[in-house]
């Protein structure tokens, strides 16, 4: 492996991990010695890279730092199409919108060779199934997980009984049959799941909530047994029921 491409993985082994990693481990994942390591870290510091952290500690790789898109592979950019496809056709109009401008954008700035195969890729994203109809806007729910801020809303149970709600926003998961918001339920008093076309009304109530949401949400991975590098629609949550 040429150093250039070890640095890039470097890179992209920092940017996975949200707290310091040691250089034994950064090291093992490279297949190289500790000392190769610490001069890889200063020579990407020398370069810009704004990594944080010291021998015996760890390093961590401060967001905001960014790699031309030349540096993506094959690989990297077929699972970025596949992703910006399935968002298209998977999320809500506004998302799935988003999805067309930025696939747009991301072609937009790729060399020939990988422009050629961002349109030539064969990955592909089948049609949504069938959902029950919403009566809010999904554009709403991410704005408020975004703000970290409380809404009010009026939920349906499964015997359709209805309840309102202020529930704190953590997560909004995408599945085959149903969407549900992953929230703290202030009646509750606890974690829920709310299905997305049960939620009769979505009222944003600008009141922040009393705790960070990553906080709250790794707390509800940690209650779900969902390893924190999955995203909040982890394994375990597939199966998970909503509010009753």
């Amino acid at each position: 492996m040429s150093r250039a491409r070890r640095l890039l993985q470097l890179v992209q082994l920092l940017r996975r991990h949200r707290r310091p990693v040691t250089a034994e481990a950064l090291a093992a994942a490279l297949e190289i010695s500790v000392r190769s390591l610490y001069r890889d870290i200063a020579t990407l510091r020398t370069q810009g890279a704004p990594i944080e952290g010291e021998a015996g500690v760890g390093y961590v790789l401060r967001p905001g730092f960014l790699l031309p898109p030349l540096m993506f592979e094959a690989g990297e950019l077929e699972a970025l199409v596949l992703g910006l496809r399935l968002a298209e056709e998977h999320g809500d109009a506004e998302l799935g919108a988003s999805a067309v401008d930025a696939l747009a954008k991301l072609r937009a700035v790729l060399p020939a060779e990988a422009r050629d195969l961002v349109d030539g890729t064969g990955l592909l994203a089948g049609p949504a199934q069938a959902r029950p109809a919403e009566q809010i806007e999904l554009g709403e729910v991410r704005r408020a997980i975004r703000a970290q801020e409380k809404a009010r809303i009026l939920y349906a149970d499964a015997s359709g009984r209805p309840s309102e709600r202020t529930i704190w926003p953590l997560a909004l998961a995408f599945f085959a049959r149903v969407r549900l918001v992953v929230a703290f339920c202030e009646t509750r008093g606890d974690f829920r799941n709310f299905r997305t076309d049960r939620i009769a009304r979505w009222t944003p109530t600008g009141a922040p909530m009393p705790r960070p949401r990553a906080a709250l949400l790794r707390e509800w991975q940690a209650r779900e047994a969902i390893p924190e590098q999955l995203a909040p629609a982890g394994k375990r949550a597939r199966n998970a029921p909503d509010e009753n």
